[in-house]
């Protein structure tokens, strides 16, 4: 059957994704066009191409049990000197992504994994490319701000190509929380 190469991430909404994607382009980061903006939930990851049926089963049960969260970019920050990487920071959803990426590669699933580095969600916006580049990054997305309301994720197939394309999307299954219910100031507790 063979092997293919999946990733699962949420996608960051038009306008912001076009424009980080040509912003990262025009950084010299060669494989720009070929990723979509994203936050990874499960990195580039080999599967055996018959298991993908189970892989989109597990992937469903993750997203029915999902509540759609906000999610919030702010500024830039940086990998380097352990990965040549220059991002843009997830300020607000990070703690969504996190619980999210250990649903999806949970031991007991299709995609389970270790990953190399602690999950850290982020916007990567130049990656391997020369230093006076990822400073240009680093400095011309400082001010960078955007925000949704983060509803499902999706699965990726990367081509031989190198370009990776979208199979399908994942939509949560649980109803969003009432602005006010979700809502708690900072060092308070909602009363009952």
């Amino acid at each position: 059957m063979g092997t293919v190469t999946i990733g699962v991430s949420i996608a960051v909404p038009e306008p912001y994704g076009s424009l980080l994607q040509q912003l990262r382009a025009g950084f010299g980061d060669a494989a720009a066009h070929g990723i979509p903006t994203h936050v990874t939930l499960l990195p580039p990851t080999e599967v055996d191409s018959g298991n993908l049926p189970a892989v989109e089963a597990h992937l469903t049960e993750v997203a029915a049990s999902g509540r759609p969260f906000p999610m919030r970019l702010s500024g830039t920050g940086t990998f380097r000197p352990l990965s040549p990487v220059v991002y843009v920071r997830v300020v607000e959803g990070g703690e969504a992504c996190t619980v999210l990426q250990k649903q999806v590669r949970d031991a007991s699933g299709p995609v389970a994994r270790e990953l190399q580095f602690p999950y850290h969600p982020h916007v990567t916006v130049a990656h391997g490319i020369d230093d006076q580049a990822m400073d240009r990054a680093f400095e011309g997305l400082a001010d960078f701000e955007a925000e949704w309301p983060c509803t499902g994720f999706a699965l990726y197939e990367q081509g031989a190509d190198g370009v990776w394309r979208k199979l399908r999307e994942y939509t949560f299954g649980r109803s969003a929380v009432p602005p006010q219910a979700g809502h708690v100031e900072r060092g308070t507790i909602p009363s009952r």
